[in-house]
């Protein structure tokens, strides 16, 4: 089984459309306007295999309630950096005070990349237009399997 793609409740198609194309960069994959009130739109992160679909009647979730996506990054610094040039706001690098996996919220947050920039343990955070949460998760090295 794959992950393929992954439906974000939003408010605004075209506004979520503008941020996820032009903010982010992810490349438009497809916008179907079937009927008024159900409109699909797709777009995929660069260099991803699973896509994101957002738009009109397709989910009954809240606008914003998705949180902890995580699109993975081999420079953290360099994603943030570009992150805000395209005027996203962005918290981070950060780490977790554990080492691992960054906790719930600003639990346990310690500002900069991990002290050793150790694979998978260095974050960052922003929102869509809509308070969607997601994480930038730098991995220089996969562990075995991956």
């Amino acid at each position: 089984m794959k992950l393929e793609v992954v439906v974000l409740p939003v408010t605004d198609a075209d506004r979520a459309q503008d941020f996820y194309t032009r903010r982010l960069g992810f490349r438009l994959d497809a916008d179907f306007p079937i009927k008024d009130g159900y409109r699909i739109i797709q777009v995929t992160p660069p260099g991803s295999a699973c896509s994101i679909i957002f738009g009109e009647g397709l989910t009954d979730a809240a606008p914003g309630t998705a949180q902890g996506l995580h699109l993975i990054v081999s420079d953290i610094e360099q994603a943030c950096e570009e992150l805000a040039g395209r005027g996203v706001e962005v918290t981070g690098p950060f780490h977790d005070a554990t080492g691992a996996f960054h906790q719930a919220g600003e639990t346990g947050r310690v500002m900069g990349a991990h002290p050793e920039r150790a694979s998978y343990g260095s974050f960052a955070a922003f929102a869509d237009p809509d308070g969607n949460r997601w994480f930038l998760q730098e991995i220089t090295v996969r562990l075995p399997g991956r």
